[in-house]
């Protein structure tokens, strides 16, 4: 018998299982397979659904955000470009305004000045005459005393004064014209 066993043992490849233990590897196989399909592999679905909808909730939530930051940016750049256009607005109101203050205060000085001016030329054209009048009646005092010691008799007179300095005064007047 011994001879026999090892001729079966020989036969049998170490490949190949024995037929029972090849029915019973199967059937434990089907009933695992079994378990799994029934048990295992609905829970497993489940939760690869439920991290592909979180997956996708997820991405869908990213979208919105950054849909929603797009939308904040334009808005931002939209007040930035506002502010800008107001400022250079408000620097050009400034430069205007300073040109208008700086034109009217130009005007104020010319005006001033041509005020200043003409008091200076009312004031020397007074002094002018004053001077005039008064270097007249010296010019006429001594010219009537020059002319009281030329003719011998006193010239003081008033009328008669005045007719002589007026006389004389134009003459002088007369060559001084002439002369211009």
């Amino acid at each position: 018998m011994i001879a026999l066993v090892q001729k079966a043992a020989e036969e049998q490849s170490p490949l190949v299982p024995p037929l029972p233990e090849l029915v019973i590897g199967l059937l434990a196989f089907a009933i695992v397979f079994f378990f799994l399909w029934k048990k295992l592999l609905p829970n497993i679905n489940k939760v690869l659904e439920e991290r592909r909808e979180a997956i996708e909730g997820g991405i869908e939530q990213a979208e919105a955000a950054k849909e929603e930051a797009a939308e904040v940016l334009k808005q931002y750049k939209d007040q930035l470009a506002e502010a800008r256009h107001e400022a250079a607005r408000m620097r050009s109101e400034a430069q205007e305004q300073g040109a208008t203050l700086i034109a009217e205060m130009r005007a104020e000085g010319q005006r001033q000045r041509e005020e200043i001016v003409a008091a200076g030329h009312t004031q020397l054209e007074a002094d002018r005459k004053q001077a005039a009048l008064a270097l007249r009646q010296d010019v006429g005092k001594l010219a009537t005393e020059l002319a009281g010691k030329l003719v011998g008799e006193s010239l003081e007179e008033h009328a008669r004064q005045s007719r002589t300095i007026d006389r004389f005064l134009d003459e002088l007047e007369e060559k001084a014209e002439a002369a211009r």
